[in-house]
């Protein structure tokens, strides 16, 4: 089934206390589409870089069965870059510099090939080119699924209920979700959210996992302990790839499946960290995926004698 995702591109230079990497490829337009290849082959994305942006990497995804026609590549500009570094504790970071550049007046244009497609993943941006791609397409997919973040609700608050209108999945971290809907309960908020639009609400709750709310269903899914933690900048999107990407994969829309969707996100997110940028998800092999899935089978597993 065909993926088509909408999101930034983005040079990252990152600090943590592993260390540091200066203008490694990042943003969603890359994390997403490259985790979700390992699920499903037929990719779009759509994005813009600036004329300094290496070619090999878009050649890379393109190996990844990524289709690029709806990559604006502008010569004459530069990329997105964003600067950040991460605090000890590696859960909260400080943004030192970002520079737009060529996604300053970025619009995001489908190809006529993008027009209809089967699952749509809308990357955290203005809610206003969320809606601009909607507004694009031909016929509603499958499923929309959704990123955003407290800055548009700061902002744009007005615009993001109009294109949650619009939307079936709604991912975002848990002082979101209670922004959002007003409430501090999560299941209150996730209620509050329900009557927004998503019928499913996904909140990201980094190294203490996610929930999966639809209506009166919860599911919870752990993160996977790790020794190390070197890089979390994607994890985030590397798991609404794996998830969406594993959805496109199967069909299915049952929230039987949207729990093992979730699993596979998370995942998916645990390779993220452990690299700078997307190096560690350029190394993964379908094998791996394999064994990391039954570390999460083996971590909730357990016989209730009741």
């Amino acid at each position: 089934m065909s993926l088509l995702t909408v999101g930034t591109i983005a040079f990252d230079s990152i600090e943590t206390p592993f260390g540091r990497a200066e203008r490694v490829v990042g943003g969603a337009g890359v994390y997403i589409p490259l985790a979700a290849s390992y699920f499903t082959d037929d990719l779009k994305i759509v994005s813009v870089v600036g004329g300094d942006f290496p070619p090999d990497e878009i050649d890379y995804m393109v190996s990844r069965g990524i289709d690029t026609e709806g990559l604006q590549v502008i010569e004459d500009g530069k990329t997105f870059t964003w600067h950040g570094k991460y605090k000890p504790n590696m859960t909260e970071r400080e943004t030192l510099d970002t520079q737009l550049n060529v996604l300053a007046s970025f619009d995001p244009v489908l190809p006529e090939s993008y027009k209809e497609v089967d699952y749509l993943m809308l990357g955290n941006m203005t809610p206003s080119l969320q809606m601009r791609v909607i507004d694009q397409l031909k016929k509603r997919p499958k499923l929309i699924a959704l990123d955003t973040m407290n800055f548009w609700m700061d902002t744009a608050m007005d615009e993001l209920k109009k294109v949650l209108q619009y939307v079936d999945v709604l991912t975002i971290n848990d002082d979101e979700a209670r922004q959002l809907s007003g409430k501090f309960s999560l299941v209150k908020a996730a209620a509050s959210i329900h009557k927004m639009g998503p019928k499913y609400l996904v909140v990201k709750k980094g190294e203490h996992g996610a929930l999966l709310f639809q209506n009166s269903n919860v599911f919870f899914a752990p993160a996977l302990p790790l020794a190390e933690v070197f890089d979390p900048t994607g994890a985030g999107d590397t798991f609404a790839g794996g998830f969406i990407g594993y959805l496109a994969s199967t069909e299915d829309l049952s929230f039987e499946n949207m729990k093992r969707a979730v699993i596979y996100g998370s995942a998916m997110a645990s390779f993220c960290v452990e690299k700078f940028s997307i190096a560690r998800l350029k190394e993964l092999n379908d094998d791996e995926i394999t064994e990391r899935m039954v570390n999460f089978v083996q971590l909730v597993n357990f016989d209730a004698k009741l």
